[in-house]
């Protein structure tokens, strides 16, 4: 290794101990489960994003399986459920209306660029079940069951532009549980958005994943954002606890 690669790496090192104890020092405000007024919140728990063959693995797909991301997902649905927590799916999806904006910004040329989330048509399933905006399957029986709340598409990275925030209004609820896809652009826009709308958020750290490019790590840029504007920042483990405590 050069002495140059060597200095770097040892910079990089003392820059991330040194933002991990700036965390460290942070207030964690902390949130409490009222079950009449708290929510699991998922974006996105998709092909594309979720699945090998999915049209961003290849970028996600390290993330998602260092988090551990597919599995925990499904542990905090199955917690919500079995008890009685409501269940809301915020999902992502173009249909060909959409590609006659006339600018767009990085992430949405590329997302167009490779197909991803793409529909037939907003009434048009043909060619859905299985694709890459079709849910996991393995998601299927917990999100098609009747009961979970499935929103408008977002078509950016934020709810701004679905119907997330009135459903919840709707139905009393101000807390909300967050995870889902991806961390550090429709997660991170869905806190972001929540927490200016007044909701309580508390965000699973490793029920979410993020691109991975070289220079560009989205996970970590996305925990960072958690720490410092959420409420308070679970893992699984204690949001299922959290949840199975009530």
């Amino acid at each position: 290794m050069s002495t140059s690669i060597k200095l770097k790496s040892m910079l990089l090192a003392v820059l991330l101990f040194a933002a991990s104890h700036a965390l460290a020092e942070l207030p964690n405000p902390g949130m409490t489960i009222d079950m009449e007024r708290t929510a699991l919140v998922i974006t996105d728990p998709q092909n594309d994003f979720l699945s090998p063959d999915g049209v961003a693995w290849d970028v996600v797909g390290k993330s998602v399986t260092e988090n551990n991301t597919v599995e925990n997902i499904e542990k905090l649905m199955k917690a919500a459920k079995a008890n009685n927590l409501p269940v809301f799916i915020s999902p992502h999806y173009y249909y060909p209306t959409d590609k006659g904006w006339k600018f767009e910004g990085a992430l949405e040329v590329l997302m167009h660029k490779i197909h991803m989330f793409d529909r037939q048509g907003q009434l048009n399933l043909e060619g859905f079940t299985g694709s890459g905006p079709d849910w996991l399957e393995r998601y299927k029986p917990l999100i098609e069951d009747g009961q979970t709340i499935v929103t408008h598409a977002h078509k950016l990275f934020g709810p701004e532009t679905n119907d997330l925030v009135l459903q919840l209004r709707k139905r009393h609820i101000d807390k909300v549980i967050l995870a889902g896809m991806s961390a550090n652009l429709c997660t991170e826009s869905h806190m972001r958005e929540l927490m200016e709308q007044g909701f309580e958020v508390a965000v699973v750290k490793d029920a979410t994943a993020a691109a991975i490019l070289p220079g560009l790590d989205g996970y970590q840029a996305a925990t960072i954002n958690f720490r410092m504007i959420a409420n308070t920042v679970w893992t699984t483990e204690e949001a299922v606890k959290m949840m199975s405590s009530k």
